[in-house]
């Protein structure tokens, strides 16, 4: 009985669908094409199941000559941007990248496959330096691993061997102490991936081998913070094919964002101090009739002894509203 009552209780996130497919219709007339909104919240990311909720969204629409492409993300892992921009060309001749907002990391390596990018007044890209986190990572306050780039890595080093005062001194000893070998090597090699990923996506549309290798290098290499916004002036200076987004179809898909971000807001329930439920939507994928979005769903329980939270009972998922006839459909989407 007391489970069936703190089910009962749970928050629930809003779905807001015919909201969104009313923006959704407005855009797409007036941007003349197929549009697909792709929406992270803040605790959302790039990630390989992506590809397979894209999949299912063009499937639906079919090809079409152009698709614009909106995109509102923190980023995420770009092995996963690569193959979401090779699927999408293979439904359409021409991509055009869409960004009123936050475009970052990852979400920047998706709009280099973008025939052309338009930005809005608030948009900006990042770097894409690639910083990861593994097994072997540093620990938080938390307890939790933290991420490593290897900018920070090589910056460390830089300024150990600037201010030694003995020349014999090797700063990896004292390093190491702090970050394992094998995360250094792996941050390494990830950073050799993030370049050729760029190389990737910038072949596309750009045939000269030098101008996609210089974008690459300073996307990779040029800026002194991963999270260093590249405004317009900016992206047009590196050799991006940019324009800026009309005003009407920037106010429509700000008001896009507000309803993903009233539906992406955190529905967490407290029990007590140690227990709770978390329901978030995290990613979205949306365009014409169709609406495909991820769902953490899950209790979370604080285990005093280590200091962090654990997760039971996960019923997360993807989920998926579909709009056939007059009905709107719900449905679950597995993704292994």
């Amino acid at each position: 009985m007391a489970q069936q009552s703190n089910a009962s209780k749970v928050k629930q996130p809003p779905i807001l669908f015919d909201k969104t497919q009313a923006l959704i219709k407005q855009l797409t007339s007036l941007l003349g094409g197929t549009l697909v909104t792709y929406w992270n919240n803040p605790r959302g990311s790039v990630c390989h199941d992506d590809v397979v909720a894209l999949y299912e969204l063009l499937e639906k629409l079919g090809r079409s000559e152009s698709i614009y492409l909106f995109i509102k993300s923190s980023g995420g892992n770009g092995q996963s941007s690569l193959r979401l921009v090779n699927l999408l060309r293979q439904y359409c001749d021409r991509v055009i990248a869409l960004v009123p907002l936050e475009c970052a990391s990852a979400a920047t390596m998706i709009t280099l496959g973008a025939n052309e990018i338009q930005m809005g007044p608030m948009a900006y890209l990042t770097p894409v330096d690639t910083s990861l986190t593994h097994a072997l990572s540093p620990i938080d306050r938390d307890n939790e691993r933290v991420s490593v780039s290897l900018d920070e890595l090589t910056r460390v080093v830089r300024l150990w061997q600037a201010q030694r005062s003995d020349s014999n001194e090797n700063p990896y000893q004292q390093l190491f102490q702090h970050v394992h070998p094998l995360v250094i090597g792996a941050v390494d090699r990830a950073e050799s991936l993030s370049i050729m990923l760029c190389r990737e996506l910038l072949a596309y549309h750009i045939q000269d081998d030098k101008v996609a290798e210089g974008i690459a290098s300073a996307l990779n290499a040029k800026y002194p913070s991963h999270g260093y916004p590249i405004l317009f002036d900016e992206a047009k200076r590196i050799g991006l094919k940019v324009s800026h987004l009309e005003p009407q179809i920037n106010t429509l898909l700000l008001e896009l964002n507000e309803l993903y971000s009233e539906m992406g807001q955190r529905a967490t329930t407290d029990f007590d101090d140690t227990h709770a439920h978390g329901n978030e939507i995290l990613n979205i994928w949306e365009s014409t009739g169709v609406q495909i979005f991820y769902q953490q769903d899950k209790d979370w329980f604080y285990r005093t002894e280590e200091r962090r939270w654990i997760t039971l009972n996960d019923n997360s998922s993807w989920r998926r509203i579909e709009k056939v006839g007059s009905k709107v459909e719900k449905s679950i989407l597995h993704i292994a």
